[in-house]
């Protein structure tokens, strides 16, 4: 049992001194200045997957390349370090430098769109700040834009879509939140019409269209059901226009029968507001003419 465990206890420092000088081989590279050897370790690193510690001599060799040819390579094995490390913000950046400084290389096309393609990777959920989102739409259109022939114009295109689709379900369901809340504030009524109407006008092939035409209704309906009297009769009537336009683009709507409900809904309201309203006009001409005579 005793020479079992020195057997294991001499096995652990074995190894242990094995990785220790593998480490130490890497790290007196790494101090050196051997370029060319650094270089070529570099990519016989990177081929071999191990990203993190060819970005450690690929960031040593940009500096000590600066300005001669060698410097092109090394720009882009850089790039897709990072790229496989998946740090995309530095990625995209270092994409778009190799671009932007050669634009004649073989390799810009790539590197232009690897850029936009970052971005399209940081693009976050539709719930969240979609800053990125906007971004990687104009990164992949400018790709395509300068392009236009290029193999990866599908993808991109592709891309855009999913983000523009991103972008519809964010204005989407943040219209659909001001009608929830419509219950502890009536204002939010009226902010759901307009974050409606803002979506349709921005996203007009959206697949949200045709509900979103619909609670535009309802929501207007209930923005003039929790308005003050004198202001009823217009914001009703704008009800019955928004019905008007509902039933021209869907006569088949799924929603056609709700969307009547509250286009009756709304004209026997306006009715009664009418009457209403008249009948406090008669009133106060009424109390007028006898406080003259009093």
């Amino acid at each position: 049992m005793f020479k079992n465990k020195q057997l294991i206890a001499w096995s652990f420092i074995v190894l242990l001194t094995v990785s220790s000088g593998c480490k130490s081989k890497f790290e007196k590279l790494k101090a050196s200045n051997d370029t060319a050897k650094k270089y070529q370790e570099a990519i016989r690193l990177y081929n071999k997957k191990d990203y993190s510690k060819a970005q450690i001599l690929f960031d040593d060799l940009l500096q000590r390349y600066r300005g001669r040819s060698e410097a092109e390579d090394l720009s882009y094995y850089s790039a897709f370090t990072n790229y496989k490390l998946k740090d995309y913000t530095t990625a995209r950046y270092l994409f778009k430098v190799f671009a932007d400084t050669y634009p004649s290389s073989a390799r810009a096309e790539e590197c232009r769109y690897m850029s936009a393609y970052c971005y399209y990777l940081e693009s976050p959920k539709y719930s969240l700040d979609q800053d990125n989102t906007l971004k990687a739409i104009d990164a992949l259109q400018l790709f395509i834009n300068l392009y236009p022939k290029s193999t990866r114009v599908a993808e991109a295109s592709k891309y855009i879509d999913d983000l523009r689709n991103k972008l519809e379900t964010k204005a989407y369901t943040l219209a659909k939140q001001y009608l929830d809340m419509g219950g502890y504030d009536p204002q939010n009524y009226r902010s759901a019409v307009i974050a409606f109407k803002n979506a349709l006008r921005d996203y007009p092939d959206t697949k949200y269209g045709e509900e979103m035409e619909f609670l535009t209704i309802k929501a207007q309906y209930l923005f003039a059901k929790n308005s003050l009297e004198t202001k009823q009769e217009e914001r009703f009537d704008e009800v019955l226009s928004q019905y008007s336009e509902f039933t021209d683009k869907y006569p088949q709507s799924t929603y056609m029968k709700d969307a009547t409900d509250y286009k009756k809904d709304a004209e026997r309201d306006m009715a009664n507001v009418k009457k209403l309203l008249a009948q406090q006009e008669m009133t106060y001409k009424a109390d007028s003419a006898s406080a003259k005579k009093n």
